[in-house]
């Protein structure tokens, strides 16, 4: 850019270069469609925010099939089930066996990164450190308006704009209120989250529910874990001691089958809060959202990165639609088909989290509850299946947007 802004043009401008924005821009160029990707952060800073990652068997097939990487399969590894820890006892989900599927523990980050780099072995404009000011016209021609880390400002024009900038992005909020409903759940707790140096205590995820409240056991290699237990959203990590975040774990842990906890140095913690969210439509104009710009879930269910690309997906088959035929049918049909799994794995995502949480009102009666919801979904093997279909993500003939 030069002192006086720059105009650039492309069909696609889509504003975030997260996982959603750059699978995106990855799809509608193996479709012959150009895209211009603006991201307000450095390429260093994305990759070096870790975030935890669960692959749905249908995000591992997308990476593949469309050329990405397979490092999922080399680097990362496969789950076949998962456990959940109640009455002091694992109780685990055969996925193989109930829905012939499996999960695959990939970080985030890398499948960030491996998005970033084929975009980069292609040639594909992505622009780093550059903040977007303002987004006109969206219903008719629309522009974006830029600055860059060295302060010069330009404007992109384009046909369609892609909101994939985050929950805290600035698409969503250009939207009247009249065009827009937002729903929103705010839970009463968060999660204190430690990086361990140790072995891993399991072999798969072990989703804790007990009286002291909700534990998750997690990996991510053979030598460094991550483990949640449930706190207050206002907890301070910096006054827990080692010592006592291991008592606590254990405590919540402890149970008759003689489950024991790897110890080792704790080499980061924090406090992650969560919410619910869903904005509809998906769509105003000539903008459409996608991933957490439209939709936010809890952790629990393992949703949030599996829901973005899903969302991409059904974008791009109408995105494509469009520029090689013009027609508007997709496009006009967009939301409503990514809704309607967005809202499945809200479901979801809300039964894992009410289900295995401690409540701060909760009385006898809703803790018994919650443990006879439990024993209903194990003690069956449709209740099992249902629970097992829904981690690994929902048959396609289920679901008209995939």
């Amino acid at each position: 850019m030069t002192n006086k802004q720059k105009i650039f043009r492309t069909q696609v401008g889509i504003v975030g270069g997260g996982p959603a924005g750059l699978m995106l821009s990855h799809l509608l160029a193996k479709s012959g469609i150009d895209s211009i990707v603006l991201e307000q952060r450095s390429y260093q800073e994305i990759y070096e925010t870790h975030r935890a990652g669960i692959l749905e068997p249908g995000s591992v097939r997308m990476l593949i099939d469309t050329g990405v990487a397979d490092r999922v399969l080399t680097d990362g590894v496969r789950h076949e089930g998962v456990s959940f820890r109640f009455d002091g006892e694992n109780h685990r989900l055969d996925f193989v066996d109930l829905v012939g599927q499996a999960v695959w523990v990939y970080p985030q980050t890398e499948v960030w990164k491996d998005l970033a780099d084929v975009r980069a072995r292609e040639g594909g404009d992505i622009r780093f450190l550059t903040r977007v000011t303002s987004i006109a016209d969206v219903t008719t021609t629309p522009s974006i308006h830029v600055r860059d880390h060295e302060g010069r400002s330009g404007q992109v024009r384009c046909e369609i704009v892609v909101g994939a900038d985050g929950s805290k992005g600035l698409c969503k909020k250009i939207v009247p209120k009249e065009h827009r409903t937002d729903y929103f759940h705010r839970y009463p707790f968060a999660w204190f989250a430690i990086m361990v140096e140790s072995l891993p205590s399991a072999n798969e995820l072990i989703y804790t529910h007990s009286d002291h409240g909700f534990a998750l056991i997690s990996q991510r290699t053979e030598s460094l874990q991550r483990l949640y237990f449930q706190c207050d959203r206002d907890e301070d990590p910096a006054i827990w001691s080692d010592d006592r975040i291991w008592t606590e774990l254990r405590r919540r842990m402890a149970g008759t089958d003689g489950f024991e906890l790897q110890g080792g140095p704790i080499v980061e913690k924090n406090v992650l809060g969560f919410n619910s969210y869903v904005r509809e439509p998906m769509r105003y104009g000539r903008m459409f959202l996608a991933g957490d710009g439209a939709h936010v879930v809890p952790p629990t269910g393992a949703k949030g990165l599996n829901l973005a690309l899903a969302d991409v997906k059904v974008l791009h088959r109408a995105l494509e639609s469009f520029f090689q035929s013009g027609s508007e049918d997709l496009l006009n049909e967009y939301s409503d088909r990514a809704l309607e799994r967005v809202w499945r794995a809200q479901n979801f995502s809300y039964w894992m989290t009410v289900i295995l949480h401690r409540y701060p009102d909760m009385d006898a009666f809703q803790r018994r509850r919650q443990r006879a919801d439990l024993h209903a979904r194990f003690d069956s093997r449709a209740g099992r299946t249902l629970l097992a279909e829904s981690y690994t993500g929902w048959p396609a003939h289920e679901l008209v947007g995939v």
